[in-house]
This record gives C-alpha cells, sequence and structure tokens, in this order.
C-alpha cells in the first residue's frame, strides 16, 4: 500500500505540525499496553526514532515501504523489533506499539476537518497497518535467529569435554544423542585432542536413555575420527539393557575397548600406561 504524493504531504503536515502532541501522545498510548515493562524515556525515545523516519519519508513524496525512500523507516521499524526481541517482549506487544499511531492520526485528522479527512485516514490507516506487518515479520526473524543461537549455545553447553588425566579427555553424554548434537560432539572432541595433544579419549554414555543404530552410529563415527587423529576411545557406560539392546539390534563395537563405567574406562587407560591403581574391592559377603 502506497501513499500519493499529495497524501504523503498532508501527512507530513500532521507530523511536522503538531511533533510535540503526537510523540507524547503516541507513547502515553503504548505505555499502558507495556504495563510498565519499558521506561518512559527509553519509550519515547523509540517512539521519536518512529515519528522521525515516518515524517522523512514522508517528505520525499509518495510512501512505498519496499521503496528505496523509505530504506529509513524499514531500519527504523527493524531496529525496534530486535530492540524488542532481545528484551522479551511479544510480537504483539511489539505490533501493538505501531497500530497504536491510528489513535494519534485518527484525532489529529478529526480535528483536520475537510473533505479529504475520511480518505486520508484510510489510506494513513493502511500504511500503519503495512508498518505494523513489517514490525511483526521483522521480530519472528530476529526471534527465530536467537532461538537459533540458544539452541546452538545449549548444544556446547549440553557437550563439555572435561580432562580427566594427563593424555587422558572425556566427553560425559548426557541425553538424547541425535545428528546436530553429535556432529557438535565430534567438533568439540576433536578440538580438545589437538589442544591437548591427548592420545586417549573416553566417551561415556551413562546418561544416555537408550542406544539404537542411529545413536550407535554417531558414537562410531566420532570413535573414527578421533582415530584419524591418533586417539584410541574407549566407550564406558554401558548398562545391561543398553548391553541387551546393542545385542538385539546387531550393533557390533569391532575393536573399540568398552567399559561398564566411566571410572573403569579411565582405569583401563591408566593400566596401558603403565600406572598403577587400586584394585576394585570386592563386595563383602555376609557371614
Amino acid at each position: 500500500m502506497a501513499l500519493s504524493t499529495e497524501e504523503s504531504g498532508r501527512l507530513a503536515a500532521l507530523l511536522s505540525g503538531q511533533a510535540e502532541r503526537v510523540t507524547t501522545r503516541w507513547t502515553e498510548i503504548v505505555t499502558s499496553s507495556l504495563r510498565g515493562r519499558l521506561s518512559q524515556a527509553e519509550l519515547r525515545r523509540q517512539v521519536q526514532d518512529l515519528h522521525s523516519a515516518i515524517l522523512i519519508t514522508s517528505e520525499q513524496g509518495d510512501i512505498d515501504l519496499s521503496a528505496d525512500n523509505a530504506a529509513e523507516l524499514r531500519a527504523a521499524l527493524s531496529e525496534l523489533s530486535r530492540g524488542r526481541a532481545r528484551q522479551g517482549f511479544s510480537a504483539t506487544e511489539t505490533t501493538v506499539s505501531i497500530f497504536a499511531l491510528k489513535d494519534v492520526l485518527a484525532e489529529l485528522v478529526q480535528e483536520a476537518g475537510g473533505d479529504t479527512a475520511l480518505p486520508d485516514y484510510v489510506a494513513f490507516s493502511k500504511l500503519v497497518d503495512e508498518m505494523g506487518l513489517f514490525t511483526f515479520e521483522s521480530f519472528v526473524r530476529t526471534r527465530e535467529s536467537l532461538i537459533a543461537d540458544q539452541a546452538e549455545q545449549l548444544l556446547e553447553l549440553s557437550t563439555p569435554v572435561v580432562k580427566l588425566w594427563e593424555g587422558v579427555v572425556a566427553v560425559p553424554l548426557v541425553g538424547t544423542l541425535d545428528s546436530a548434537r553429535a556432529q557438535v560432539v565430534m567438533e568439540r572432541l576433536l578440538q580438545t585432542l589437538v589442544d591437548t595433544g591427548s592420545p586417549y579419549a573416553i566417551i561415556d554414555i551413562t546418561g544416555v536413555p537408550a542406544v539404537d543404530t542411529q545413536v550407535a552410529q554417531h558414537i562410531l563415527k566420532t570413535v573414527v575420527a578421533a582415530r584419524l587423529m591418533g586417539a584410541d576411545c574407549i566407550i564406558s557406560g554401558i548398562r545391561p539393557q543398553i548391553a541387551q539392546t546393542i545385542v538385539a539390534l546387531g550393533i557390533e563395537f569391532g575393536d573399540i575397548a568398552t567399559k561398564a563405567s566411566l571410572a573403569d574406562a579411565l582405569r583401563h587407560v591408566l593400566r596401558l600406561n603403565g600406572v598403577e591403581t587400586p584394585r576394585r574391592q570386592q563386595p563383602r559377603r555376609g557371614v
């Protein structure tokens, strides 16, 4: 929806002739919808930025939000969307801040009167609707980007690589191991092997609830990648239930060492390096 040059001129006259009243009234309306979640000073600054962008665009002739002359207006709307998304506001709260301009324009157009009052308000309202839609879409894109970044950060946090001993690192896995997470595990493990020069890596699956063919394939790929880096891998955390599942599925780990617990895996690696380890205490039987 584009405003003609004449409509844009009348909009510019309304916005510039009563700039203070427009920004003040606009801020008041938005304040009630946000219920104090944003400071008055910050909200007024946002409204003034939008008011300025609309005014500059309307003074350049006809307004088409997709045209080059509306670049500053689009930038102001995008900046509002990004800021609100990062501050935790909803898409509705953000878009309502744009639609509030309709109430202000209705008051101004009604006071101005004249034969063009009704057509002008209809045209101005359609422009505000388009601005609101642009803001909503920009908000959604920003929120999706934030969610993707947070998901990536959670993946990294859920796949720590820890140094257990000199030359021994471990990856304690907790939760489901899907393709995306398996890729992160492999990348972090390989990078740690490079950084530490460790010849041994323990992949502990004690916290993995179930092992199916796909999970096993992910683990095997990680082991192969580590071997290409010159490191031997030991898989620990093979509980009885998981062992039965692996046998039932016909999954073979080949010559990969497997241990029941992380402690057993570490003890195994230490023995390979000639480090004396205490014997496991056998459970005492009752007399």
